[in-house]
């Protein structure tokens, strides 16, 4: 049986025809699987459980319809959607993991991320990151109205795009000293993560030992899908339907 991973999807109501590819793989794919992990950015943005609007009611319900078939399905919080509560979790018939954590992968341990934490020469967004995780002002934030909320959402993107034009992509992109060292400190030779809409297989090394870092591709024009099984792995694109 397959492991599958998938990770920014970035799914919202202004672009369904990525909803309807990940909604096929859901009802496909995905519920013969040995386990679904999805790390981060699932959503373009969720700004709280209480949110009935779409595309959050489908996908949710199509998790969970992935759940009852028998799949374990896990869920990592991204740097869009990092206001996932229990009660998502729980419509979708899923685990929330940590980030990081590790798993053990057919033998392997293996650490996943969503990868933003792995940016760190973005200092901008790193200090945001620690604001925006604080359990204080996340509690300030849930008790404003939903459409207060949707508002501060759409600001934050807009920001984010702009911050985006305005630094290197060195500096969006991982820096290996900080691969490096959360590897060893977890004593892993194996790291999968998203965020930096890069997909690829990187070989390095770790304390000494062969490594390998997977990084999950994003969802805008495509799908992304890393396949695991017992002979090996795939990074796969997923093709739109016409």
């Amino acid at each position: 049986m397959t492991v599958l991973f998938v990770s920014d999807l970035h799914l919202d109501a202004a672009r369904p025809g990525i909803t309807r590819l990940f909604l096929e793989f859901l009802a496909g794919e995905a519920r013969s699987a040995e386990a679904l992990y999805v790390l981060g950015d699932l959503f373009e943005a969720w700004v709280g459980d209480d949110d009935p609007g779409e595309p959050g009611a489908s996908v949710c319900a199509a998790l969970k319809a992935v759940a009852d078939c028998g799949v374990p399905v896990f869920l990592m919080r991204g740097n869009r959607d990092f206001l996932y509560g229990q009660r998502m979790a729980e419509r979708c018939g899923a685990t929330l993991l940590p980030d990081p954590c590790v798993v053990d992968l057919h033998g392997v341990p293996t650490l996943l991320m969503h990868g933003d934490l792995l940016c760190t020469e973005d200092a901008a967004y790193q200090a945001f990151r620690r604001q925006v995780r604080d359990p204080a002002w996340q509690a300030n934030f849930l008790a404003q109205p939903l459409a207060a909320r949707q508002a501060f959402a759409a600001q934050a993107r807009a920001a984010s795009q702009q911050h985006q034009k305005g630094v290197s992509e060195a500096i969006t992109d991982v820096a290996p000293e900080a691969v490096e060292a959360v590897m060893a400190r977890h004593g892993v030779t194996r790291l999968i993560h998203g965020h930096t809409h890069r997909p690829a297989i990187h070989s390095l090394e770790v304390a000494g030992r062969r490594a390998q870092r997977i990084v999950l591709g994003d969802w805008y024009d495509q799908g992304s899908v890393l396949r695991l099984d017992g002979d090996g792995l795939r990074l796969d694109a997923l093709a739109p339907a016409d």
